[in-house]
């Protein structure tokens, strides 16, 4: 850390399998179908993102799986070896989350996108916890002391970013957007920016600064996908005046229908 302005260490509040969020990142059902092993995964994902990695003992994982040490050394040779299997079951849960998620119905590619970008702050509900990555979270204190965790977490954040470029390069080619942008680097931006953001909302204890962010990356978009000559607002997707299918900064028709303008 950057600062050291605390003395001593506060109590770890209890966490337990039963207080798994229902908002963010919702993970779990109801506790008597889970197996033991998957208590413990899903006990890992919420005691992690609560204390950090490093802080989060096999005893804190037991207690909050509300299983015994025997029965995680039955699943699991160590810590890291949880890690690493609770990093996948992440992955999975993950990527259905998003694969069933309402902005892919959108006709438009870059509808698509944007759709994606609200959808990342909708999620921004509950406690830290409960919205931040798990990931994202686990590399910050492994990238340089656990490669097998560093590059698990690496396939974990790029691999989603990866799930953006199919709609991120449709929508550059269907709006001319060239240059030195590719799809792949502006999929790993978002990356980037909501990452970053979820810093930001554990430095504040807030999620109104992710949310700015996640604002910010949007217009961004907005910005980038704009037909030139049509950049004077950034607010929105679509015009503060009537639609009237001419772009505010010319004559020319709009590409689009509800383009952003």
């Amino acid at each position: 850390p950057c600062c050291h302005d605390t003395i001593g260490v506060a109590p770890k509040p209890a966490i337990g399998v039963d207080a798994i969020p229902t908002s963010g990142y919702v993970i779990g059902m109801a506790i008597g179908q889970h197996s033991s092993k998957t208590r413990l995964l899903e006990a890992a994902l919420l005691t992690i993102r609560s204390h950090g990695y490093a802080a989060t003992t096999i005893d804190d994982i037991c207690a909050a799986a509300g299983v015994t040490k025997g029965s995680f050394f039955h699943h699991f040779k160590s810590k890291d070896d949880l890690a690493l299997a609770a990093l996948e079951h992440w992955k999975a849960f993950a990527g259905d989350l998003f694969a069933n998620a309402p902005y892919h119905l959108a006709a438009d590619p870059l509808d698509r996108v944007l759709e994606y970008v609200d959808f990342r702050k909708t999620m921004l509900t509950g406690e830290l916890p409960e919205y931040t990555c798990f990931a994202g979270t686990m590399v910050q204190e492994t990238y340089a002391t656990n490669p097998q965790l560093q590059a698990a977490c690496e396939r974990s954040i790029c691999g989603h970013a990866k799930t953006l470029e199919a709609d991120i390069d449709e929508a550059m080619r269907k709006y001319r957007v060239t240059g030195e942008i590719t799809a792949d680097s502006l999929a790993r931006h978002t990356q980037c920016v909501i990452q970053g953001a979820f810093i930001l909302a554990k430095a504040t204890g807030s999620a109104a600064v992710a949310a700015d962010s996640i604002d910010h990356l949007r217009r961004y978009l907005t910005l980038l996908f704009r037909p030139p000559g049509n950049r004077r607002s950034a607010r929105g997707r679509h015009a503060t005046g009537p639609n009237t299918g001419v772009r505010q900064g010319g004559n020319e028709p709009d590409s689009r229908e509800g383009a952003p303008r």
